[in-house]
C-alpha cells in the first residue's frame, strides 16, 4: 500500500513553523520598495526584533521537523492501514489531522509527569491522600488529550466551521487576521504566535466568567470545581457539554479572528502546559512580579478555593488562564499568599458532585437541567 501522505494537507505544527508564499515575497518586495523610496529603511529596533525574533524561530525547526516525521511515521503505519482495511481511505485527510493531535497530546502528556509530578513531590500544598479522586482526573485527561477533544473536533467543530466560513463568504466578507491589520506580524510568525495568545487569553477570560455567571453553565462548571484534591492532572476534569460549549466558543473566535490552523494547535499546546502547571499540587509562586505576568499554581488555587472561587460580586476570583493582566483589568485579581483548601461550599454540607467519570458528568446533567428549569435566562 502506498503512502497517501503527499496528498493530504501539511502537518498543523509544520506548517507553524513555515512562511507562506506571500510572507516570502514580502520582505523582497518591501526591500524594492525601499529602494525606490517608497518605504523608510527599518531602524535598528526594527532591525534587531526582527533578528531576535528569526533567531528563536530557527530554534523551534528541528524539533518541528522531527515532530512532522514522527507523525507522518505514525499516520503511514499505524493509521493508514486500518483506514484501508475498513474501507475509510475517504477519511484519510480528517485521520491524518487526528494522528496529529494524538501525538502532541501524547506528548503533552509525558511532558506534564515528567516536570510537573516531580515539582508537586517537592513543593506539596497539600498531602495526596484521594488517590480515587486523582484516578478520575487521569481519565479526563486521557480521554481529553488523545480522544474525546479530537472526536469533537471532527465530528462537530469542523462542519461548524465550514458553514461559518461559508456564511461570511456569501456575504462577501473577509475575516481580518492580526497579520493584515498589523503587516509587519506576517513577516514574524513568532511575534504573531504571542499575539494570537493574548487575544485568545483575554477571550478565554470572558468564556470563564461566562461560566461562573450563568446558572446552568455554572452546573457544568461545577464539576471541574468539586475536586477536593487539586493536582496538575485537575485541569481536564470538565464535564463534556462543558468542554464542548468552550470549545465551540474559541473555534468561533479562532475563525473570526482568522489565528492560522499551525498556530492554533501551537497554541493550544502552549495554554495546556500553563494550565496543568497552575493546577499543580504545589505552593510555588512567581514572586510579587512574577505573579502578576503570568498565571501560577498560587494565584490559581484562589480561583478553586471554597468560599472564593464561586462567590462575592464577581463569582469568583482570577478567572485569567495565562495573563493575570485581565483581572487587574476587571477587578477580579487576588494576589494573596497562602494554599486553601479547594472545592465549592455546599460539599461541606453534604452535597453530592459525584464519584468517577459517569457519576460526575450524569449528575453535571442534572443540575443544569434543575437550573434552566427554574432561571431560564439565568
Amino acid at each position: 500500500m502506498e503512502p497517501a501522505t503527499e496528498l493530504l494537507a501539511p502537518s498543523l505544527v509544520y506548517a507553524w513553523a513555515q512562511p507562506t508564499a506571500l510572507q516570502a515575497a514580502q520582505p523582497a518586495a518591501q526591500s524594492s520598495m525601499r529602494d525606490s523610496a517608497q518605504l523608510p529603511a527599518p531602524s535598528s529596533a526594527e532591525s534587531t526584533g526582527a533578528a531576535i525574533s528569526d533567531g528563536i524561530e530557527s530554534l523551534f525547526h528541528p524539533l518541528v521537523s522531527a515532530f512532522s516525521d514522527a507523525h507522518t511515521w505514525a499516520f503511514e503505519n499505524l493509521v493508514q492501514p486500518l483506514l484501508f482495511l475498513s474501507g475509510s481511505m475517504h477519511l484519510a485527510e480528517e485521520a491524518f489531522l487526528g494522528t496529529e493531535l494524538a501525538l502532541v497530546g501524547t506528548l503533552q502528556i509525558i511532558v506534564f509527569v515528567a516536570l510537573l509530578r516531580p515539582l508537586e513531590a517537592l513543593t506539596p500544598a497539600e498531602p495526596r491522600s484521594d488517590h480515587a479522586a486523582i484516578r478520575t482526573d487521569i481519565i479526563y485527561t486521557f480521554l481529553t488529550r488523545l480522544g474525546l477533544l479530537p472526536l469533537l473536533f471532527f465530528f462537530i467543530l469542523l462542519p461548524l466551521e465550514g458553514l461559518l466560513d461559508s456564511v461570511l463568504h456569501s456575504a462577501g466578507l473577509i475575516r481580518p487576521t492580526l497579520e493584515t491589520l498589523i503587516p509587519p506580524l506576517a513577516l514574524h510568525p513568532l511575534a504573531a504566535f504571542f499575539c494570537y495568545l493574548a487575544v485568545l487569553d483575554l477571550i478565554g477570560y470572558w468564556i470563564h466568567r461566562a461560566q461562573h455567571r450563568f446558572a446552568w453553565w455554572w452546573a457544568l462548571h461545577a464539576v471541574h470545581h468539586s475536586q477536593r484534591q487539586l493536582t496538575f492532572w485537575s485541569d481536564t476534569r470538565n464535564h463534556v457539554a462543558d468542554e464542548l460549549l468552550v470549545a465551540l466558543l474559541t473555534a468561533l473566535a479562532v475563525r473570526l479572528i482568522g489565528v492560522p490552523p499551525g498556530q492554533f494547535i501551537v497554541l493550544t499546546a502552549a495554554v495546556a502546559m500553563i494550565e496543568h502547571l497552575s493546577h499543580a499540587n504545589t505552593r510555588l509562586h512567581f514572586g510579587r512580579l512574577g505573579e502578576r505576568l503570568l498565571v501560577s499554581p498560587r494565584f490559581h488555587r484562589w480561583h478553586h478555593a471554597i468560599g472564593d472561587g464561586h462567590e462575592g460580586t464577581y463569582r469568583g476570583i482570577n478567572f485569567a488562564v495565562l495573563l493575570p493582566l485581565w483581572d487587574r483589568l476587571f477587578r477580579t485579581a487576588d494576589f494573596r499568599a497562602g494554599t486553601p483548601p479547594t472545592g465549592i461550599r455546599d460539599q461541606l454540607d453534604g452535597a453530592d458532585y459525584g464519584q468517577g467519570w459517569w457519576a460526575q458528568q450524569w449528575l453535571g446533567f442534572e443540575r443544569m437541567w434543575h437550573a434552566l428549569a427554574a432561571h431560564p435566562a439565568k
